[in-house]
């Protein structure tokens, strides 16, 4: 329900960070991210000036319980990467949501529930947790071996679905404004997006001064002297882990989905391209839909393997990391050992789900196992090798590296001299009536004539790595045309680019794209709608409650 955006505040965070259950549906499980049971007595705040009953307070609970589980297969107060704050955040959001849905007079029919709790019940997921031959989990069976055991009912799971469907009611609501788009408002967005020009730059690397760069052991001790600090190695840690590949299931699921076809036109019969906004067609649409589809079944038996592999390594008595190499020895399964890595990086070899880091700094020799850690790739399953304190290594142990350093600082700030001297030369040849290619010629460059872009162009190899695309396209497109930009730096040295001129539009493109980049472009205005909804109102309507004070007191993420 719930899409992703760059600028937020902390109850953004909050609300943007879990899927709900529609989502979980549709796209598969994620990896859980919190741990605790909330409040259950004192003053529990009030939201926009009503007082927040312990009934109230408990039953949301209980939603969030049973949506943090569907989600993750755990429940929140048993899984380590859910705090109990998180958990209170939860609850109060979706308080004020529900009392927002019902101010509004925002109800649901019981046939939307239903329907809804039974698509939630043969979820391929869901249905593999229960080990079941079966398209559906039959609730009694959902509510006697999840819910009961932990004092949640039929009840609490029926609210948890009428919920989620009342605030999604709510998210298109308040998200109509975003909706009300002319045709003629989406034909001039995607004009501004796709209109293409054609440029030509010069390059300026540091690669090309390296040569002139001297190189005696002074220069280079009096790099590593002053910028020491670069050169501090933060705690590392360094784990064995044992992966369960997607893609190792991708197959076998989709024989297991007898019904996947009919999964996707009824996915497709009540979202249409709403379901997957970036579909360029019908077809397109039920394409992905039907990869998601077999990407969360194959997610949930590669999760069950990780589990029956974890439970026999979690199990050896007494618990040492080396029980991982065992049972992966006897299972046939390949242990792979990570370089060491830092908390704020994560480990070089692959990419890791920040949960995954999160748990490997959470090892101790006391504790060396932890999993499965659910990534969108791959389930694993960690065991610690090594702990490294922080360090700044001598010299003598990284000279090659502070060598290589020094020569590309060095280089970069004679590439970025070269660049800014010849904007001045560039910009007299070109009032003289010569060409960019003659003037960048004349000087000793080589100009590149690079193929036609637009905003919205996602990949230009042409720059290499020297230039980054949204780097270019800012410039280009703040420079008219027939003239060439300032000297822009980088990171190795800098560019110039020099635009030619606008492209015609292809109409007969944009007359084939504009119905559905029309509607993605109603999604997303309907979507910031919400989203600044929701800043506001949060901010003001849980002011007076305990987490909303304790969380002011930090800054935001």
């Amino acid at each position: 329900m719930i899409g992703t955006i760059r600028k937020h505040s902390k109850w953004l965070w909050w609300f943007i960070a879990g899927l709900t259950i529609i989502s979980f549906v549709w796209w598969g499980t994620a990896p859980g991210s919190r741990n605790g049971s909330g409040r259950g007595s004192g003053d529990l705040g009030s939201i926009a000036g009503r007082k927040v009953t312990l009934d109230a307070y408990l039953g949301a609970k209980g939603e969030v319980y049973i949506e943090h589980w569907l989600n993750t297969h755990r429940w929140p107060d048993r899984d380590p990467n859910y705090s109990a704050a998180d958990l209170d955040r939860d609850i109060y959001l979706r308080l004020m949501l529900i009392q927002k849905a019902e101010d509004l007079g925002i109800h649901v029919g019981n046939d939307a529930v239903a329907t809804m709790a039974k698509v939630i019940l043969s979820s391929p997921a869901l249905v593999q947790a229960f080990g079941n031959n079966v398209e559906s989990v039959p609730l009694e069976d959902f509510v006697k071996a999840v819910l009961r055991p932990e004092n949640l009912s039929a009840a609490d799971f029926e609210n948890l679905v009428r919920h989620e469907l009342v605030i999604e009611q709510l998210r298109q609501m308040v998200g109509m404004s975003g909706v009300l788009i002319t045709p003629q408002e989406a034909a001039a967005v995607y004009q501004h997006e796709y209109q293409k020009l054609s440029a030509q730059i010069v390059v300026f690397s540091a690669s090309n001064y390296l040569a002139a760069v001297p190189v005696t052991p002074a220069s280079v001790g009096q790099f590593y002297t002053n910028y020491l600090a670069e050169y501090r190695l933060p705690d590392r840690v360094e784990v064995n882990y044992v992966a369960f590949p997607v893609t190792n299931f991708m197959a076998g699921a989709e024989q297991k989905l007898t019904n996947l076809n009919d999964q996707v036109e009824a996915i497709y019969n009540r979202y249409g391209t709403n379901a997957v906004p970036d579909a360029k067609s019908p077809a397109d649409a039920k394409g992905k839909i039907r990869e998601a589809l077999i990407r969360e079944q194959a997610l949930a038996d590669a999760r069950q393997q990780a589990d029956d592999f974890a439970n026999t390594v979690f199990n050896m008595d007494p618990v040492r990391p080396e029980n991982l190499a065992t049972v992966a020895k006897q299972k046939g399964l390949a242990v792979h050992l990570t370089a060491p890595f830092g908390q704020a990086y994560g480990p070089a070899e692959f990419t890791a789900p920040e949960a995954f880091t999160k748990a490997a700094f959470g090892l101790t020799p006391d504790e060396p196992l932890a999993g499965p850690i659910v990534g969108r790739d791959a389930i694993y399953v960690i065991a610690l090798s090594q702990q490294l304190p922080s360090e700044i290594p001598p010299l003598s142990r990284i000279r090659d590296r502070v060598t290589r350093d020094y020569q590309l600082h060095e280089g970069t700030l004679r590439a970025q001299e070269a660049g800014t001297n010849f904007v001045l030369k560039l910009q007299i040849a070109l009032a003289r009536g010569s060409s960019f290619s003659s003037a960048c010629m004349a000087a000793g460059l080589r100009p590149e004539t690079l193929p036609p872009f637009s905003l919205s162009t996602a990949d230009l190899p042409e720059l290499g790595d020297h230039v980054a695309l949204n780097q270019l396209k800012s410039v280009a497109f703040a420079t008219p045309a027939g003239h060439a930009s300032d000297f822009e730096t980088t990171d190795d040295g800098g560019f110039i680019v020099y635009v030619k001129g606008q492209l015609p539009l292809d109409t007969a493109a944009m007359a084939a794209d504009l119905p559905q980049f029309t509607a993605a472009f109603r999604q997303q205005r309907e979507n910031a709608a919400f989203y600044s909804w929701l800043d506001r109102n949060a901010s003001r309507d849980l002011r007076n409650t305990p987490i909303f004070q304790e969380q002011a007191k930090t800054p935001a993420p």
